[in-house]
């Protein structure tokens, strides 16, 4: 009678144990690289709607010579794209001057001291409160 050899398949224990711990330190490395990411593009995005409201806001001053007192009258939203940021406008005392403020609120972006708002006004000036410089925070 002749006997057949049998053959254990599969992982042992140790194996999965050193998998699991590569995966680990895997993704302990990505994910905050990931997270930043996402957070610059955000940022990205508050930007670039902030300079589209800045252009509006000048188109509306040369066809009404004044500034628009709301972000509806300028054809815009109260909120970027994503919901991760409002939006509002401020008018200076004399009307002739304006900031626009992104600030966020949502997302991946709620509750970050890095760039918490991101301001424009009239003269373009660039601007942002948190830890980060505004260079930093508008992506230069």
């Amino acid at each position: 009678m002749k006997r057949t050899k049998h053959t254990e398949q599969g992982f042992t224990l140790i194996e999965m144990v050193i998998t699991v711990a590569i995966l680990g330190i895997l993704a302990s490395i990505a994910y905050p690289s990931y997270t930043e990411y996402v957070r610059r593009a955000a940022r990205a995005e508050a930007a670039a709607t902030l300079l589209d409201a800045a252009n509006k806001q000048e188109q509306y001053f040369v066809d009404n010579r004044q500034y628009a007192t709301t972000l509806a009258a300028l054809g815009l939203p109260t909120t970027t794209e994503n919901n991760y940021f409002t939006l509002q406008i401020a008018l200076g005392a004399d009307l002739n001057s304006f900031v626009i403020t992104a600030t966020a609120t949502g997302g991946p972006l709620a509750g970050d001291t890095e760039c918490t708002t991101l301001t424009i006004n009239n003269l373009n000036i660039r601007g942002s409160t948190g830890t980060f410089a505004a260079d930093r925070c508008w992506g230069r």
